[in-house]
């Protein structure tokens, strides 16, 4: 298995990994998958990784910018997601491992997750890659007319914006 650098040509497995993930109803509020289009704009250039096996992807993980503000650019939002049939296989932390190390030299200083309570193997995942919980927005948006909570985690840089 190998980590790499995403490309456009991945997106017909990216979007089926995704897909999976939100067929789960604890992995996003999001309900169908964007188009490449929306995605690729969405999401920063610089950070996106895929896992891959005999040139199957089986996971991908990827940065989107919080804000447009100058204030908050140094601060990126994760996602990863793993194939059905590869999760609990440690693709995870290979991936955040990829996404902290290109955070960084992008000059990246806060990563934050938000995850569904009760999607466990996520938060212990972010939890071993250094994330913290900083609090939990309850009810904070609707997923099939169900309201649901969402915890906050952050891990900040070592060697980013330490001055």
């Amino acid at each position: 298995m190998k980590v790499r650098t995403m490309r456009a040509s991945d997106w017909v497995a990216v979007a089926r990994i995704y897909e999976e993930g939100i067929a789960t109803g604890m992995a996003t509020f999001e309900s169908s998958v964007p188009s490449w289009e929306d995605w690729d704009m969405a999401h920063m250039r610089s950070c996106r990784f895929v896992v891959e096996n005999d040139d199957t992807v089986l996971a991908w993980a990827a940065l989107t910018p919080v804000s447009s503000r100058c204030v908050y650019a140094g601060v990126a939002e994760v996602s990863v997601y793993a194939a059905a049939n590869a999760r609990g296989k440690g693709l995870g932390k290979l991936l955040l491992k990829a996404l902290i190390s290109a955070s960084e030299k992008e000059g990246i200083w806060t990563l934050q997750a938000g995850i569904f309570p009760n999607n466990v193997a996520s938060l212990k995942l972010h939890r071993d890659m250094g994330f913290r919980l900083i609090g939990k927005r309850e009810r904070i948006g609707k997923l099939h007319g169900i309201w649901h909570d969402n915890c906050i985690l952050e891990r900040r840089s070592d060697i980013i914006g330490i001055d």
